[in-house]
């Protein structure tokens, strides 16, 4: 296996002049990095990661501790994580917690004693035991998509705003009768949607007795149980507000199979987005969020805390939603919606 002195060698230069091209430190001349990066190539040089470590007390690792990675979101989250890291040399390690805080709480602790250099952690509770664990350990830290009562840097969606926009659709349309299919009470994104949602409905003065939330997972079996009890009711909701995308799925399932048309016999509006390999018709009018940029804004935010180049304050980055409306979410007749055209 070619070592650094062998690159060198090939090249004609120093062994530091050789360390200084590798690790992108020092000036060297164009004409010079072209033959070490020549001699790389044709020795198939692979840099010693371990020994780097050691010299600068870095694994170039970071951990990405996801809830439930198949979920198209997470997946796209995931990959903006590990654009943004790869760009800059690091590796990621990525975990998934299922929605379980004791997975959660053991993952970081094995990360921890890996040593990794920083956490993209989203916590499967608003009290994680793991937040402060890390912080304990003095190693960057940055929370996904939801809140936690600490002081940590933070990059999330607006679910207020984005619950808002989308009931406050449904209501344009007519619609009085509206149940949310909540994802669980102690996560901060449910919380922040049933928030939204009813900001809308209290604008709009709709009763009480219009309103209707179900606590459940954020998983297809949570939006299908939730669904088989608003089925239970008479009257029924018109419309169906699920919290996420896979709630969504599951309440569109439980539909199909109660023989009930989207939007014909109800409307089904979700709160982020789903790729077109779901077949789901009508596609849904969602609030989307930009699972991309989420993943890239946060580790970017790492990498500076890392480089020690941010400030020691923590950072709360919020990113705006986008209302998608497709035919998911149905028009009634115009008689229904007089009472709130204000609203349009």
């Amino acid at each position: 296996m070619a070592t650094i002195k062998d690159v060198a060698e090939r090249a004609g230069v120093a062994p530091i002049t050789a360390s200084r091209v590798i690790n992108s430190s020092g000036y060297v001349s164009d004409e010079t990095r072209r033959r070490v990066e020549a001699a790389i190539k044709e020795l198939g040089y692979v840099p010693n990661r371990i020994a780097r470590s050691l010299r600068s007390k870095q694994t170039y690792t970071l951990a990405l501790v996801l809830t439930d990675i198949t979920n198209p979101f997470w997946t796209t989250v995931a990959r903006g994580v590990e654009d943004v890291a790869s760009e800059a040399g690091f590796s990621v390690i990525l975990c998934n917690t299922d929605e379980s805080e004791g997975k959660e709480h053991d993952y970081v602790r094995v990360l921890l004693q890996k040593q990794a250099d920083g956490f993209l952690l989203v916590p499967a509770h608003s009290a994680s035991r793991s937040v402060a664990l890390i912080q304990a350990q003095q190693v960057p830290l940055v929370v996904l998509d939801r809140t936690v009562p600490r002081a940590v840097d933070t990059v999330r969606s607006d679910s207020e705003g984005g619950a808002y926009q989308l009931t406050r659709h449904l209501l344009v349309q007519g619609h009085r009768s509206i149940a949310m299919l909540s994802g669980p009470r102690e996560v901060s994104t449910a919380m922040d949607r049933v928030a939204g949602y009813r900001r809308a409905l209290d604008e709009a003065g709709v009763d009480g007795d219009l309103r209707m939330v179900i606590y459940g997972a954020f998983t297809q079996a949570g939006g299908y149980a939730m669904t088989k009890q608003i089925l239970a009711l008479d009257p029924r909701p018109t419309a169906l507000f699920a919290a996420n995308n896979f709630i969504a799925v599951g309440a569109f399932r439980a539909l199909r199979e109660a023989e009930m048309c989207v939007p014909g016999d109800v409307a089904l509006v979700a709160f982020d987005d789903l790729p077109p390999t779901f077949l789901m018709d009508p596609f849904l009018t969602v609030a989307a969020q930009r699972a991309y940029e989420m993943g890239q804004t946060a580790t970017q935010l790492l990498l500076g805390r890392l480089s020690g180049a941010d400030s020691s304050i923590p950072r709360e980055v919020v990113l705006p939603t986008d209302l998608v409306v497709r035919r998911s979410s149905h028009r009634q007749s115009t008689k229904n919606r007089s009472d709130i055209n204000d609203l349009s």
